[in-house]
């Protein structure tokens, strides 16, 4: 059984589709702890209303990756069972940049969520980049989490027709919508076991 966290900073929808995606779909994973780095993420309450236990390690003020910061985040895991030997973290709308030394402790079990179609348009405001670019297809890629931006091995993306009168806000309201999918469906395979890294790329098994 492989302890799940979930880190977030905002509204957590993306957090919701995973919680109810375990409970409906009875996956091999313990939601363990959902983290914010924010006290009034409207995601914590949602979280304890699915029944985790959630914790605040507000942030303000602390810009850039700070291992000082991410080792308070460390120990809130470890005390929920969410280690590297049994833990798996997921980054939800999680806005902090994870430290070199967080990411090397839990190397090959951090995943993230970007809207985009990777590695095309990495950072922020992807989907401000797709409209303005002119791309005829954006979508969201599920990677896992390396010391780069957005540049972690590519576990499963999904594809979403940009359309000629598409906003920033129209296309991101479709793309969100496969993130709500392609995120479970990534935790379910590691769970299983049934993806691995080989170099640059992940490969089921």
């Amino acid at each position: 059984m492989i302890n799940l966290a979930i880190l977030i900073s905002g509204r957590g929808s993306n957090m919701e589709a995973i919680l109810k995606s375990v409970k409906k779909n009875k996956m091999l994973v313990n939601p363990a702890v959902v983290i914010s780095n924010k006290p009034d993420a409207k995601g914590i309450k949602l979280a304890q209303k699915l029944g985790v236990q959630t914790h605040v390690i507000e942030s303000r003020g602390i810009k850039g990756a700070n291992w000082d910061y991410d080792k308070k985040i460390v120990a809130v895991l470890e005390k929920s069972g969410v280690t590297p030997k049994n833990g798996l973290v997921c980054l939800a709308g999680f806005m902090r940049i994870l430290s070199p030394e967080f990411i090397r402790y839990f190397k090959g079990r951090i995943m993230n969520i970007h809207p985009a179609i990777l590695p095309s348009f990495p950072g922020l405001h992807s989907q401000r980049q797709a409209v303005e670019y002119g791309v005829k297809y954006s979508g969201c890629t599920v990677h896992f989490v390396d010391e780069g931006v957005d540049t972690g091995p590519i576990i499963i993306q999904d594809i979403v027709k940009v359309n000629d009168n598409d906003t920033e806000e129209t296309l991101s309201k479709r793309i969100l919508r496969k993130e709500h999918q392609i995120y479970p469906t990534a935790i379910r395979l590691f769970c299983e076991g049934k993806i691995m890294v080989k170099g640059r790329k992940t490969v089921r098994v």
